[in-house]
């Protein structure tokens, strides 16, 4: 009767951890499609002359477009262009996200400190 009790109650976790376990999984799988589905779908709206960050980190601008072979071409630099795939584009870069970074570098800088001059170190004689 003691081996009966005891088996009953352990179970119950052990089930509950298997029938949840699939529903966990298959949450991650749809929120990785939905992610998937995004940004195929930003790529395939970048346009000429969209300013683009390549996967790479590359930052250019979209002059030229191939549709039959899915390629774009991006100039880098001025006169320098690279021909890539479209799915190497990470992201389409806004004009607010260059002058963000500046803003965010000009409020975090520390604050100068003054030294006095006959300061000598936390050891003083």
């Amino acid at each position: 009767m003691i081996l009966a009790q005891s088996s009953s109650g352990g179970g119950s976790p052990l089930l509950l951890l298997m029938l949840a376990m699939p529903v966990v999984l298959w949450m991650m799988m749809r929120s990785q499609k939905k992610k998937a589905a995004a940004q195929q779908a930003q790529q395939r709206s970048a346009g000429i002359g969209d300013d683009i960050m390549t996967t790479a980190g590359i930052f250019g601008t979209i002059v030229d477009e191939d549709e039959d072979e899915d390629t774009v071409i991006v100039e880098i630099a001025p006169g320098t262009r690279i021909k890539m795939i479209r799915a190497g584009i990470a992201r389409r870069v806004e004009e607010d996200d260059e002058y963000e970074d500046i803003e965010d570098d000009e409020d975090n800088e520390p604050p100068s400190a003054e030294l006095d001059d006959n300061a000598e170190g936390p050891f003083r004689s």
